[in-house]
């Protein structure tokens, strides 16, 4: 295989028919691929950096395998997981918290803590979307001892998104909301995202 088209990233497909995003991201990032959802296990992820989890995830079958990931976590791997934790997969995971209501002082999103992924990308266009409130996090993940804050959602700037960094150099990023990629095609400075984050997990 040439380095054109070594696999950096690899994109758990969802399941219910959702990821209607994900075609986008695949046709225009070579180092990305898009595997079958039970079929983690059993691939050759040797070449893969970063491991791309959908918020329609089937949340036990990866706590099935979470032997097969804390391997890949440990030789430096990197876990980007979206959505609600419902099932605790991971040490590291803890079950999500909604927020008490849905009103507009709830939903702002405030930034904790800079990172490349959100580098340049405005609160308020993280907070809304097309003019709409609550796209973007409902709630939040509680993370880890040691990890790095991100995003807070709500007066109280509940972590809705955080990254933790592995003894071993491997990470995981949380984002407690819909897939980071439905905004391939944002016309805000939240398009800046879905490259950011590719670059992020694609690094060495």
């Amino acid at each position: 295989m040439s380095p054109e088209g070594l696999t950096h990233c690899v994109f758990l497909k969802a399941i219910k028919g959702a990821g209607g995003d994900l075609p986008a991201v695949i046709d225009r990032y070579p180092s990305a691929r898009e595997i079958d959802h039970y079929t983690l296990h059993e691939c050759d992820l040797s070449s893969v950096r970063a491991i791309l989890l959908p918020a329609h995830l089937d949340q036990r079958y990866f706590g099935e395998i979470a032997g097969v990931i804390a391997d890949f976590i440990q030789r430096g791997g990197r876990i980007v997981f979206n959505g609600h934790v419902a099932w605790p997969m991971l040490p590291e995971l803890q079950k999500f918290v909604p927020l008490p209501s849905n009103s507009l002082q709830n939903l702002m999103v405030t930034r904790l803590s800079s990172h490349m992924v959100f580098e340049g990308v405005t609160d308020a266009d993280l907070t809304f979307r097309r003019g709409v409130a609550g796209f973007y996090a409902r709630g939040h993940n509680p993370p880890p001892p040691g990890a790095l804050l991100i995003n807070g959602v709500g007066p109280e700037r509940l972590p809705c998104d955080w990254v933790l960094t592995k003894p071993s150099g491997g990470e995981i990023l949380c984002h407690a909301g819909n897939d980071l990629w439905m905004y391939i095609d944002d016309q805000t400075t939240a398009g800046r995202i879905v490259p950011q984050l590719i670059a992020w997990a694609g690094r060495p």
